[in-house]
């Protein structure tokens, strides 16, 4: 199964993650499939590759919760056909 997941970069205590897409067997810094993005916390910058994504998505490619939120920021899934629900680990709705 293929997942999109952030994978760390950058140097000591000023990290940047670039979005992949990567086996979930695979480690964090791992072999990649493809990148499909990157996102700068410190400056909070995002850059998406909106076709890959959407490749990825309708392959069957789960987001993790993190990526999920910021591709949701960015607006991604409001231009696609792919829906899912994003699962959260502790929360449970009464």
């Amino acid at each position: 199964m293929v997942k999109l997941r952030l994978k760390r970069c950058g140097r000591k205590q000023r990290a940047i993650y670039r979005i992949v897409a990567i086996d979930v067997r695979s480690r964090r810094e791992g072999r990649d499939l493809q990148k499909v993005g990157f996102y700068d916390p410190i400056k909070n910058q995002t850059y998406s590759n909106v076709p890959a994504i959407l490749y990825f998505l309708e392959k069957g490619a789960q987001p993790t919760g993190t990526v999920y939120d910021i591709l949701r920021k960015a607006e991604l899934f409001k231009e696609s056909r792919v829906s899912f629900d994003k699962k959260r680990k502790g929360k449970q709705e009464s």
